[in-house]
């Protein structure tokens, strides 16, 4: 607990200087945990007795510099995504083509997989980042995931006695599932009291939206990374942080946290 306390708190740390820092060290820092969030699935992936195609996933990682760093000058990036995306299956195929020896449809797959999983979720991140106000709404990803993940432990292990999917998660609680909830609801409240004396375009009603959607939400992203890993026969996918496991340890339920606030916020979602 001391060791996890004390990751926590560097990390936390970490996360206050990169966010504040300036707009080249959070697209670069956001990169760097693509970039090791694919190396740690892939290693999962490996000990399942895969192969998945590892190129293409690292070459998926270049997607966010490039987003980051041309967004000035491509007016139509969404354009250049999906011809990003059809390159890329038209790759794999070539690739289970002329290497069938190597890598069969299920190594081209799960190397897609990956991709999406990884390297598209994380890049929310920048999305939500770079949109007006975003130094603001940035902070809703962290602490929506952050809460829900808090009050469900606590409501678990103080009031938990209804088992959720506990072939996944054997102490996760259908209390503590709603405890999270509430609490991811709670704390966005909270942050949206503030954004409004800031001046910053979030009302109570948005709070209240959002802290059901990514108290959901963040618990599925838990649960995702569970059941994969749970699936590759290991604990955690790395221990890169010590007492926390890796990066997809500690962002998997911000990976789906990222990208609701940006579909809300931009009003792609319940406009």
């Amino acid at each position: 607990m001391k060791t996890r306390i004390i990751s926590a708190l560097i990390g936390l740390f970490l996360l206050f200087g990169v966010v504040f820092a300036g707009d080249v060290i959070f697209a670069v820092s956001v990169i760097l945990l693509t970039i090791c969030g694919m190396y740690e699935l892939y290693g999962a992936l490996e000990k399942a007795g895969h192969k998945p195609v590892k190129l293409f996933g690292y070459m998926a990682c270049l997607f966010p510099a490039l987003w980051f760093f041309f967004k000035e000058q491509v007016v139509d990036f969404q354009s250049v995504f999906f011809i990003i995306l059809c390159g890329s299956i038209f790759l794999l195929f070539f690739t289970i083509i002329f290497e069938h020896k190597k890598y069969s449809i299920v190594d081209a797959s799960l190397a897609f997989f990956g991709s999406i999983y990884v390297v598209f979720l994380f890049s929310f991140l920048l999305l939500v980042r770079y949109m007006q106000y975003g130094a603001f709404y940035i902070w809703i990803v962290f602490i929506a995931a952050w809460a829900t993940d808090t009050f469900a432990y606590f409501t678990g292990v103080t009031i938990g006695k209804i088992k959720i999917l506990p072939e996944i998660s054997p102490k996760k609680s259908l209390e503590g599932s709603i405890g999270g909830i509430f609490g991811c609801i709670i704390c966005l409240m909270i942050y949206g009291y503030y954004l409004r004396s800031s001046n910053i375009p979030f009302d109570m009603a948005d709070a209240l939206i959002l802290g059901a959607l990514c108290g959901v939400l963040s618990q599925i992203g838990d649960w995702s990374a569970s059941v994969i890993k749970r699936y590759c026969g290991i604990k955690d996918f790395s221990n890169i942080m010590p007492g926390h496991g890796g990066v997809l340890d500690r962002f998997d339920s911000i990976l789906f946290t990222a990208p609701v606030v940006y579909l809300y916020i931009s009003g792609l979602i319940i406009a």
